[in-house]
């Protein structure tokens, strides 16, 4: 099952709201690329690949509810489109690259007024398949740095929900698991929003696979004691020296995971590197509202004064050097990455030029 796909008979999105996991698994429809940033910035939809469709498809409905009727018109109307989706939430460069690339295909010569939506649509479903093949080609490179059994913590939700299909860090595990590997997998609850605990709980009570739900904090403890072989979480950007922002938390994390000399492998398709930043200083962090810190119940009672204030930083930057190594689709990219990330990716998009 797709997180999010196209409904060709109504030509809407739907996706799964992921705001209401694991109590209901609810799809919604979408029909303009307004509501498709609504949902980008709600968390109806999340994880940077997913993000990244879920804008293609929002410029497909952008451009088949589009009045106008010049070419001229009509490109106004999908940068304005473009720009909306783009500034839904700040983070993962996935987002602008998506849009970018709609763009770009409106560009080539022989796309007329009468076709534009065809070759939109065309290029999101496009991008949707290729979203599951990266996954897939990750997985299995990644799954052959799972020993035969181990002890894995994951932070935050990276598995098919976070994607259009399969997965990033937890479609490694996942991988590993269905090859015979006895994996079990300590989930961070990864708070405000509780991605772990909520929505890879959920993913990997659907396959199968053994997990134990820990507190953040609780992470070191494991590490420290010896109990944990491998850390995994994926990225919403990679600056061109491998520092990368992720779900707050991730920085502690590997923090602690070199402490205790546990490599931490970052799961992450090539979109997600911006070459354009030398490092992770010029990231921009969203910060969230307050309420999502504040209004956390404990027996059904509020767990903060009502006059409490808080702070909300959705992502924080991990530098490279806690990173063991990167797992993409081009293979493998190993330190020094200021090196390696630019060759390899320049080397691949030449190939594709090409």
């Amino acid at each position: 099952m797709r997180t999010l796909e196209w409904i060709p008979d109504e030509n809407v999105l739907e996706l799964i709201d992921q705001r209401l996991l694991p109590a209901e698994l609810v799809k919604i429809r979408l029909s303009s690329c307004e509501q498709v940033a609504e949902a980008i910035r709600d968390m109806a939809v999340r994880g940077a690949p997913a993000i990244g469709v879920a804008a293609a498809f929002g410029m497909a409905l952008a451009a088949c509810r589009s009045e106008e009727d010049s070419f001229d018109g009509f490109m106004k109307h999908m940068r304005y489109a473009a720009d909306v989706l783009v500034h839904a939430r700040p983070t993962a460069v996935n987002l602008a690259w998506a849009v970018e690339r709609i763009l770009e295909g409106l560009n080539h010569p022989g796309v007329t007024r009468e076709n534009a939506f065809d070759k939109v649509l065309e290029t999101a479903q496009r991008m949707a398949n290729e979203d599951v093949e990266v996954n897939q080609r990750m997985a299995k490179i990644g799954a052959e740095l799972i020993p035969e059994q181990a002890t894995v913590i994951h932070h935050c939700n990276t598995g098919a929900l976070a994607t259009v299909d399969w997965g990033t860090a937890l479609g490694v595990i996942r991988m590993a698991h269905e090859q015979g590997k006895r994996v079990h997998v300590l989930v961070d609850e990864t708070r405000p929003g509780l991605q772990g605990a909520r929505l890879t709980a959920w993913e990997l009570s659907h396959y199968g696979i053994p997990y134990e739900i820990i507190t953040d904090n609780a992470a070191g403890y494991f590490l420290q004691k010896g109990m944990v072989d491998v850390v995994l979480f994926g990225a919403d950007r990679v600056a061109a020296n491998g520092d990368l922002a992720n779900k707050i938390g991730t920085y502690m994390l590997a923090l602690a995971a070199r402490e205790n000399r546990v490599p931490a492998y970052a799961v992450v398709p090539s979109s997600t590197f911006d070459l354009s930043l030398s490092d992770g200083t010029a990231i921009p962090i969203e910060e969230r509202p307050a309420d999502e810190v504040l209004q956390l119940t404990w027996k059904g009672r509020r767990v903060a004064p009502e006059e409490a204030r808080a702070r909300n930083p959705a992502f924080d930057i991990t530098p490279h050097d806690l990173i063991k190594a990167f797992v993409t689709e081009l293979g493998l990219i190993t330190p020094p990455f200021d090196e390696h990330i630019p060759k390899i990716l320049q080397s691949s998009a030449a190939l594709r030029r090409a």
